[in-house]
Order: structure tokens, then C-alpha cells, then sequence
């Protein structure tokens, strides 16, 4: 090991990984809020608007837009069964790296349906053919909501994220907090949606989806129950350890905890985690120290059941063989 590799080391040993003292729980909270940076809305105003509605073989889509932050407008999709009961759960279904929400229900960059499925495994579709409702956002930085310059870069998965990110940076803001931030806001119009059982509502993040599911669970305690797939691992052995996007680096995170503490506010809440065992950009070895710290967490908070876990033979994927029914099941019986 050089010297630069000792020094780093030592930065991480010497940096303080936990809160004490006070409401742990709440001091994460309030310290993850800060780190993420402030976003501010010049008004609550929605002001929705309808972009398209199409009815698909087992769900009908609706997409809306709403405003965010201005001048930003977030869309998203809203897939509803077509056997559907008066009120339904619904699963927030966030995408990773990709060509932005349309992978998430099979559509290619074309908006057409497509049997290709890719690491998303047109998960949103999956899920609501189990008979709840979808919202799928479209995250700032893919597919349409890149910045202007790329949205004819080939690849066309090509994102905005460093490029947003770097200048957010500058400001003492992250993309992180404000993807966390625009999700909320479509947390809050979901709460004026009459066919949305507003205290069942659960996430489902892949990836970097995974990151905005984690953040926003452990700030918003109306997500009831959450999946994070592909995303659990440690700061200092997936994050730190590898090139990865811009977008998982939050300044000074790592002095309110490591990965498996900031994600353990979540608790007693439900939480799965899915990981595929031949994943190299959150390693497995480093997703089970993750995952045993966890454990014991949830465990001294008298929440052993509401932790569950799946290593399935497969990589950087979405895998749901165990996931979507054990989500469906939590937001339908807890």
C-alpha cells in the first residue's frame, strides 16, 4: 500500500462514523437533510399538466408533469391495473442509469414498447401487474431531462449527471438532494391522487434509484416500506473504492455514518435488500458487512422481522424474484 493509499485509509479511520448522543435517529435525519443541501420552492403550486395517456395489455399509463423546483418540471408515470379496487398502495418505482423512466416499464428511446428488458427488467410493468398503483419519475439527468447539449449523445443512455452534479457542487448542493427533493414533491402530489391509499405507500429504488430511495426513506416517513436494490454496499468499499458516477458523492456524509448506519434510521420501518452476487459495482462481500450491521440494528430496535434480504445468482440488475412480493405483501397486509 503507497502512501497516498495509507493517508486515505487513515482520513476514513480518523473520520467520526456515527452520531451520539441525543435522538440518533432524528440527529441523522436532520444532518442528511443538510449534507444533501437546500432546495427551495418559490410556491407549492402543482400546476399538473396531462402529456400523454396510452392503455397498455395488463395496466393504463397516464403521464404528468408538475412543476418542482422552478424552473424545473418533473414527469412521471402513473400505471394503473386495470382491475382496480377503490384504493389502491402505491409503489414508487425509482430507475438507474439508463435511458431515464421509460426503461423502467420497457420503452425504448422511441417510446415504444419493447421486449428488451436490460438491468431494469421492466420492473414497474412487473409490479403492477400485482395489482397496485406505479409512479414512475423521470430523474434529472436521463433520458428527457438531460441538459440540453446531450440529449443527442450516442449512446442515447448517455446522462447529464456530472456535468449537474460538478455545478451543484460549486453551490453547496447536491444531485442527490435534489433528485430527494423533486421525489417528495411527487410524494406530495400523490397525496391528492383519491385512488392512492395514502398509508400504504412504498419505493422501489435500482441503483442510483437505490440512493434516492434510501435518502428519501430516511427523511419521509410516509414511504411505509422499501426496497433497495442494487444500492446497499459500504461508503469505502463500493463508493470509495471504484470510479463511480458523481452523483453518489455527498461532501461530509461520511461524518454522519457509514452507508449501513444512515440507512438503519430507516427502521423499524420495512426494508429489503437485493443484491446480485456477481455485482461489481456494489460488491457482495461488501454488501453482507453492510447487511450484518444492519441486522443488528433493527435488531436492537425490536424490528428483526421488517428486515429481509435476497442474494440472487446475477449482477447489477433488478432481479424481483422475492422483492416485489414481499414489498406487495408489506404494503397490503402491515
Amino acid at each position: 500500500m503507497n502512501r497516498v493509499n495509507r493517508f486515505l485509509n487513515q482520513q476514513y479511520n480518523n473520520t467520526t462514523h456515527s452520531i451520539s448522543g441525543g435522538n440518533q435517529q432524528e440527529d441523522i435525519k436532520d444532518c442528511v437533510k443538510e449534507a444533501l443541501g437546500s432546495f427551495q420552492n418559490e410556491n407549492n403550486e402543482f400546476n399538473p399538466k396531462i402529456l400523454e395517456k396510452r392503455k397498455m395489455k395488463n395496466y393504463k399509463l397516464i403521464c404528468v408533469e408538475i412543476m418542482s423546483i422552478y424552473p424545473l418540471r418533473i414527469p412521471f408515470y402513473i400505471l394503473i391495473p386495470n382491475k382496480k379496487k377503490r384504493k389502491l398502495p402505491v409503489v414508487l418505482a425509482l430507475h438507474g442509469h439508463g435511458h431515464g423512466m421509460k426503461e423502467a416499464i420497457g420503452l425504448n428511446t422511441d417510446n415504444v414498447d419493447s421486449d428488451f428488458t436490460g438491468i431494469h427488467n421492466k420492473f414497474a410493468a412487473k409490479i403492477v401487474q400485482m395489482g397496485v398503483i406505479v409512479v414512475v419519475p423521470g430523474i434529472i439527468g436521463f433520458g428527457d431531462r438531460r441538459l440540453e447539449e446531450d440529449m443527442n449523445a450516442v449512446p442515447p443512455c448517455e446522462n447529464s449527471c456530472f456535468k449537474i452534479a460538478s455545478q451543484l457542487l460549486l453551490m453547496g448542493k447536491t444531485i442527490a438532494g435534489l433528485r430527494v427533493h423533486e421525489l417528495i414533491r411527487v410524494l406530495d402530489y400523490i397525496q391528492t391522487i383519491k385512488m392512492v391509499d395514502q398509508e400504504k405507500i412504498g419505493c422501489f429504488g435500482f441503483s442510483g434509484g437505490g440512493l434516492i430511495a434510501a435518502f428519501t426513506s430516511i427523511l419521509d416517513e410516509r414511504i411505509k416500506a422499501t426496497v433497495l436494490s442494487g444500492y446497499l454496499s459500504t461508503f469505502k468499499g463500493s463508493i470509495m473504492h471504484r470510479r463511480h458516477c458523481l452523483d453518489n458523492y455527498i461532501p461530509g456524509i461520511l461524518k454522519i455514518g457509514e452507508m449501513d448506519e444512515l440507512i438503519s434510521s430507516i427502521a423499524p420501518r420495512p426494508l429489503f435488500i437485493e443484491s446480485g452476487k456477481e455485482d461489481q459495482l456494489f460488491p457482495l462481500h461488501q454488501v453482507e458487512i453492510a447487511m450484518k450491521n444492519l441486522l443488528e440494528i433493527y435488531k436492537g430496535k425490536g424490528a428483526e422481522s421488517e428486515l429481509e434480504y435476497h442474494y440472487f445468482n446475477g449482477g447489477h440488475e433488478i432481479n424481483g424474484e422475492k422483492s416485489f412480493y414481499w414489498l406487495i405483501q408489506k404494503l397490503l397486509y402491515n
